[in-house]
């Protein structure tokens, strides 16, 4: 049974990547920054006769809380095989280049690119331990730095969050050196934006949170043939799903 770990996965996105991937077969170490809320969700799943799954207190902006998470599922298996990079924070308001907070900035970036950085970094000798290890950075097409300079992009006049589409822009581009670094080896490694999802981070609004999902889940389960070191929106380019840098 192949193991994957999801951060940020007791709700959203995360939690509906989990159901899924769990529905296929996988193994999911369902990472929550509050291990109560991780209970929780696995409760939900379990529910639903979901059981192949354990929560784990992974607070990503926490170099302890990471190599905890990281000894507690090293105990219990010597590989992982794909690691979903997916928690994540809007940064808050308010959200302009103008106004947005040093603060703001600091924790945006502390979770969405630093915090990446860190579980990648502690769990990578167990992902090294897989046939076909993959890695699947969360990222958003508001974080394309051709899509956000275009004024022909249809979100161009409101999608400008300074905070978090920075955040997001520095992610992208440690996925390409990340890919660029394992390139000859069996990784692979992409960013890929879910869309605009009805969840709490939105505000309710936008697509299903199932089809989110899907997409992620898409470039998670890519086979050797598959691309690495790309960024892929199906929302924004649907079929194809690469989009510009």
């Amino acid at each position: 049974m192949k193991k994957v770990l999801i951060t940020g996965a007791n709700k959203g996105i995360g939690f509906e990547t989990a159901r899924q991937l769990l529905e296929q077969g996988f193994y999911v170490y369902l990472g929550s920054r509050s291990l109560q809320n991780g209970l929780d969700a696995v409760k939900k799943l379990a529910a639903s006769g979901l059981t192949h799954v354990e929560a784990i207190a992974l607070d990503v902006t926490s170099l302890r809380s990471v190599k905890a998470a990281r000894d507690q599922i090293a105990e219990k298996t010597t590989v992982l095989d794909i690691l979903i990079n997916n928690a994540g924070i809007n940064g808050d308001a308010p959200y302009t280049a103008l106004e947005a907070s040093e603060d703001q900035f600091l924790a945006t970036f502390d979770t969405n690119v630093i915090g990446v950085s860190r579980v990648t970094q502690h769990f990578l000798p167990l992902l090294q331990q897989s046939d076909q290890p993959r890695i699947v950075n969360v990222s958003t097409s508001v974080g394309s730095l051709s899509l956000q300079s275009n004024p022909e992009w249809p979100a161009y006049d409101y999608a400008k969050y300074a905070v978090y589409a920075a955040s997001k822009a520095a992610l992208n581009m440690y996925t390409v050196h990340l890919a660029y670094e394992l390139r000859d080896t069996n990784f692979k490694i992409n960013a890929v934006c879910p869309g605009y999802t009805k969840t709490d981070f939105t505000g309710y609004n936008g697509g299903e949170v199932g089809l989110a999902a899907s997409r992620v889940i898409k470039y998670a389960l890519i086979d050797e043939h598959g691309p690495s070191g790309k960024f892929f929106s199906e929302e924004t380019n649907p079929g194809a799903g690469e989009i510009p840098w």
